[in-house]
């Protein structure tokens, strides 16, 4: 009888060891997220000044009980839903919300960790005059220092390297920046100086490298970059028009900032041992959307579902405000004045997850994500 009840606590203890290597195995890639409100999880709610908020209603009216949580959307944004196809239950929260819970903070930060700020860009300035506070991609990636170095204590150096390189960078930024040239009052001329935008682009490639080169110094490999959307079709800029199509001045300067992303990215890898990036296409992902729309589930690519005035694209999505507010989100294609509805924001991740080179080169994120370091 002894036998068998050791033959049985032996085999239980085999079954869990078991399953406790199943479950290591499928433990879902560590995230960290960097960028704008994009992919911002409520990092801004935390900024005393700044004015790129979205914790007020309607915004989150589709997230669970309907909770405003700083998401610059009607539920989910892209890096929830990216998070939720590399297995996370819930999205890694915001470094500033993490680093208040001292008790939980070295627990918390080997989840992931989003430290995207809406309204930052990828220059230090950018947002600044719009939105008074924001957290630029340099100061982003300042925070991940902080998270490395509490890693170090936690599991030490040699673990960390192991760790970080195996982690999944995801980035994206860029429209701000974008938006920012063509305009803040001192760049509103009617037409972009060729000059002036050749300089403007170049100075951001080579700060963009700079912050990209500063990941990789403290451990990041895999990079997974996602480009600035056709911004001259959000309402936003369609209401600038009095014709209410897209401003092409913005749309070209998108287009060249994904084109200079292509040789920013292709360069460093050839040069940086180990490096490894998968650069979503987000251009020619929304312009397939607006293109052909029907095809997508989509019947209104132009208006804004929540906001006021032309194309719901003049007056900002704020309850206070009595704005509109669209019964059938699914159906549209833009949130607010900016920014995807969820459902669009599910299509986008879904194609960086697991597209061809059409949309996501030379690999899609999971791919990406499943190189052995």
């Amino acid at each position: 009888m002894a036998k068998q009840i050791c033959a049985f606590f032996f085999c239980f203890w085999w079954v869990l060891f078991c399953l406790g290597h199943i479950a290591t195995a499928d433990d879902p890639v560590t995230i960290f997220i960097f960028g704008d409100s994009t992919v911002d999880v409520g990092t801004n709610n935390l900024l005393q000044s700044s004015s790129s908020r979205a914790d007020f209603a309607p915004y989150g009216i589709d997230f669970p009980y309907s909770v405003p949580t700083g998401r610059f959307s009607n539920g989910l944004n892209s890096a929830d839903q990216l998070a939720r196809l590399f297995g996370y239950q819930r999205s890694p929260p915001p470094f500033l919300y993490i680093l208040n819970r001292t008790s939980t903070f070295k627990r918390d930060i080997l989840q992931g960790v989003n430290f995207a700020s809406g309204g930052s860009g990828i220059l230090i300035k950018t947002g600044k005059f719009r939105y008074t506070e924001v957290v630029p991609l340099g100061d982003q990636i300042q925070q991940f220092a902080t998270v490395r170095g509490n890693f170090i204590k936690l599991i030490g150096p040699e673990a960390t390297d192991k760790f970080i390189a195996k982690s999944l960078f995801i980035v994206s930024t860029g429209s701000n920046d974008l938006f920012d040239h063509v305009e803040l009052p001192s760049n509103s001329s009617t037409s972009v100086d060729p000059e002036d935008e050749f300089f403007y682009m170049a100075n951001l490639q080579s700060t963009y490298r700079n912050h990209l080169e500063g990941l990789y110094k403290l451990g990041a490999r895999k990079f997974g970059i996602i480009s600035v959307a056709p911004i001259g079709c959000c309402p936003h800029a369609r209401v600038s028009n009095t014709s209410g199509v897209c401003r092409e001045e913005l749309n070209k300067l998108a287009q060249s900032f994904f084109i200079s992303l292509q040789d920013l990215l292709l360069k460093m890898s050839s040069k940086l041992k180990g490096m490894k990036y998968s650069l979503g296409n987000a251009y020619a992902m929304t312009m397939s959307i607006i293109e052909d729309p029907l095809a997508f589930g989509f019947k209104d690519t132009q208006s804004a579902c929540c906001g006021n005035g032309q194309l719901n694209g003049v007056i900002p999505c704020m309850h206070s405000l009595n704005p509109n507010l669209c019964a059938n989100r699914h159906e549209y294609l833009f949130w607010d004045l900016y920014h995807p509805t969820e459902y669009a924001s599910r299509l986008a991740a879904l194609t960086l997850y697991g597209a061809g080179t059409r949309f996501v080169a030379p690999m899609n994120f999971s791919q990406l994500a499943a190189i052995p370091v």
